[in-house]
């Protein structure tokens, strides 16, 4: 991952680079910290542009690890200010995406520690298990609760999880300001990269642990 490097920022989907090869996706709320997560995980300082205005990143933008890996950032969700056509043609477009993008071999998905599955995050978890898309979640910020209340947001989040047999979905503790969860991101995350086999994506992370 610390490969990584820009190659392009898209309006669209079906803008994307060819369907070939592996990708990974990151998505969360605006105020999740996805933009901090990504340049910490890639050990790069403004790989992906950080703001102090929820809702700023409204392409995909594409960095390229390799000729068949990429990661992609989603534009972030669940901000009021965000154009409600572009929140439309986002909910349309993103099933469809999680549904037929052959690349995609999963998702991770980013929460604030302290403000656990929203409405629109559950939502995203059920397209990705109904697509057979495997989903690891980042309770980012954990740092800012103490180890008793983290755990027990993650805990929630498990339940979730095993409730609703959400396959191929798992979380763990994380935070991109204190280098907190990352070998166990970076286990999930190149497991799923790996080109030595190619099995069937909704069988990547798995568990919920």
């Amino acid at each position: 991952m610390q490969r990584a490097a820009f190659r392009v920022s898209v309006p669209e989907a079906r803008l994307l680079p060819a369907d070939s090869g592996r990708e990974v996706v990151f998505a969360g709320r605006s105020n999740s910290g996805k933009s901090s997560a990504i340049n910490v995980l890639c050990n790069q300082r403004q790989l992906a542009r950080t703001s102090r205005t929820p809702g700023r990143t409204q392409h995909l933008v594409v960095f390229d690890i390799d000729a068949d890996r990429r990661l992609i950032d989603l534009p972030g969700f669940g901000y009021a200010k965000v154009p409600k056509g572009m929140r439309a043609l986002w909910e349309k477009t993103l099933p469809r995406y999680l549904e037929t993008r052959q690349a995609l071999i999963g998702v991770v998905l980013l929460m604030d520690v302290r403000h656990v599955l929203r409405p629109v995050e559950q939502q995203l978890l059920g397209w990705c298990s109904e697509s057979g898309v495997s989903a690891h979640i980042l309770l980012n910020k954990s740092d800012k609760l103490s180890r008793g209340a983290a755990q027990s947001a993650r805990l929630e989040v498990e339940r979730y999880i095993k409730q609703n047999s959400l396959r191929g979905a798992s979380v763990q503790l994380f935070s991109a300001l204190r280098f907190q969860g990352l070998e166990q991101a970076w286990t999930v995350i190149g497991e799923w990269l790996s080109l030595e086999d190619k099995a069937d994506p909704g069988c990547g992370a798995g568990g919920s642990g």
